[in-house]
């Protein structure tokens, strides 16, 4: 007489997720381009899981407040959170932003980079500035003046103004760069900077 001897499978563990928030005010384009594809990329490298989704969430006036990346960790991944962080780091996440451990219910702040956004005055300047002006050369002009400093990365248009996201080591080090250029092109008069 035989005995067959069955083996119970094992539950699968469950799906583990995170969420980094990005203190950053990113197009979901932008998003993708710049963190998203590349965090994805070093997560599956890594074999530590991979960006399962992403989201933005928007202030009443339709800018940009910030964005989230959600990764999916694989079962047993215990460096994830720690790649997951160098990584968006050496992507320049900015400063205020955050892993949320969804399993432990807890935060882990990180970022490197500091933000600062143009906000160009798209009403109250004389008609001729608008004809003859554009936004493009104003995004043209602030990537080549951040060059080593800094780097455009989205932008927003709004009803009354046009926003340039840039993000750097040093607020200060990328309104000196891009200062002169905000006094002497006519689109950039009456611009606010934050």
């Amino acid at each position: 007489m035989f005995t067959r001897l069955f083996k119970r499978s094992a539950k699968p563990a469950p799906r583990q997720f995170i969420v980094a928030q990005l203190n950053a005010r990113l197009q979901p384009i932008h998003r993708g381009e710049f963190f998203e594809d590349p965090l994805d990329a070093e997560l599956k490298r890594r074999q530590l899981g991979e960006v399962s989704g992403g989201g933005t969430l928007q202030a009443e006036s339709g800018e940009i407040e910030y964005c989230d990346i959600e990764i999916q960790v694989s079962p047993g991944a215990g460096s994830a959170e720690a790649t997951v962080v160098e990584t968006l780091e050496g992507l320049g996440a900015p400063k205020g932003s955050k892993l949320h451990l969804e399993a432990e219910g807890r935060d882990i702040p990180f970022g490197v980079d500091e933000g600062l956004a143009v906000y160009l005055n798209g009403t109250s300047l004389p008609d001729e500035v608008y004809k003859n002006c554009d936004s493009n050369v104003v995004h043209s002009e602030l990537c080549r003046l951040l060059n080593g400093k800094g780097r455009v990365l989205s932008y927003w248009q709004g009803p009354t103004e046009t926003a340039f996201y840039m993000y750097g080591p040093s607020f200060s080090g990328m309104r000196e760069s891009i200062s002169e250029f905000l006094v002497t092109y006519p689109l950039c008069r009456q611009c606010r900077v934050e």
